[in-house]
């Protein structure tokens, strides 16, 4: 018979298990990780029904010995609702994986694949600034754990090292695929009654393109950095123009900013939201600058969603001197700059779409 444990040290243990836990919590990200890079949900996906511990052994083409390695990754990720177990037979007792929602965002060639994403926060590259983190804190120079490591801003590494700008183009410009697919769909009064509006920021131009195949009414501007629209051809209603938001921004009914103030110190966003309300009709004209982008604790009761958008808010200040904004840290800038109301129109899950009125 077992000998109960006192209260102090049951206490004592789970709190021992709770350090381990957030020791070892970057084992889901690299799990997770090693599952795209091996093809894991696209073998699954293409398989077409539940799959067998051996048929995933056998798919990978990796030695048979490793089946108790490949077991207890997919066990982490089926436990961190990757993948399901299901019977591959309604008259068979054996069980297979099979793909969740999450796992159908990482298949490669989906429209709405987060891969590129994951692979971009993933690297190395990105990585490695977050063990430069202590000696940030403790020196006044950089602007950023990213300019501690390499000597750059997160922004001027890559405007030069195409290894970085190409995967983090085309990162932001899954992660606007699936945005844009629920805004054109289910947030379309956000851009009925304009005539014309500008992407600010708005990199190889994903969102803009659904914009404007959604309002083939509606002008639409991308404007971005030169190298980052470097090569790319507008169409009918859609142009791309270069330049810097600091400076001039190009005139427009609206503005749109998707993930773009997070990157940046409120100091900056002030600079950035009095360009736009320079670039926008007076209110009863019917200008405004629709922000899309987190509000930091917007569903109290998420405490899952809370987290992955403080994770995000860590992630902005240690790659580029960025943050994630409560609902009053948001009102404070737009008063700064000049704004005299704003209206939070929509939830996108972790992000939101705020309307804000000169």
């Amino acid at each position: 018979m077992a000998l109960l444990i006192g209260e102090q040290s049951t206490e004592l243990l789970q709190a021992q298990a709770h350090v381990w836990n957030h020791i070892f919590n970057y084992v889901n990200s690299m799990s997770l990780k090693c599952a795209t890079q091996l093809g894991i949900p696209d073998i699954i996906h293409r398989h077409g029904k539940p799959m067998t511990l051996e048929e995933l052994v056998d798919a990978l083409h990796i030695n048979s010995a490793k089946a108790q390695a490949v077991y207890r990754l997919m066990r982490i990720l089926t436990h961190l609702g990757f993948f399901v177990e299901e019977k591959v037979s309604e008259d068979d007792s054996n069980v297979g994986y099979w793909l969740t929602q999450a796992s159908r965002l990482l298949l490669k060639d989906d429209a709405l694949s987060a891969l590129p994403f994951l692979q971009v926060a993933l690297d190395p590259l990105l990585i490695k600034p977050w063990h430069h983190m202590s000696e940030w804190f403790e020196n006044n120079e950089d602007s950023s754990a990213f300019e501690t490591a390499y000597g750059k801003t997160f922004w001027d590494y890559g405007s030069q090292e195409p290894k970085m700008n190409l995967p983090f183009n085309k990162a932001m410009a899954s992660d606007t695929q699936l945005v844009s697919n629920v805004v054109t769909r289910d947030c379309k009064q956000v851009f009925e009654k304009l005539k014309s509006i500008v992407d600010v920021g708005g990199g190889t131009g994903s969102l803009a393109k659904a914009i404007v195949d959604s309002f083939p009414d509606l002008h639409c501007v991308v404007f971005d950095l030169p190298h980052v629209i470097a090569g790319l051809e507008g169409t009918k209603n859609l142009t791309y123009v270069g330049g810097n938001m600091f400076e001039t921004i190009p005139r427009a009914d609206a503005l749109l900013l998707k993930c773009i103030l997070h990157d940046w110190s409120d100091e900056d966003c002030v600079k950035i939201l009095k360009k736009c309300r320079e670039a926008i009709p007076c209110k009863e004209n019917g200008g405004k600058v629709i922000i899309i982008d987190i509000i930091v604790g917007n569903k109290k009761e998420d405490h899952k969603g809370i987290e992955t958008q403080l994770f995000y808010d860590m992630s902005m200040m240690v790659w580029a001197n960025g943050r994630e904004r409560t609902e009053k840290e948001w009102a404070k800038l737009f008063i700064d700059a000049g704004f005299t109301r704003y209206n939070i129109v929509y939830g996108l899950g972790l992000r939101s779409i705020i309307e804000v009125y000169p």
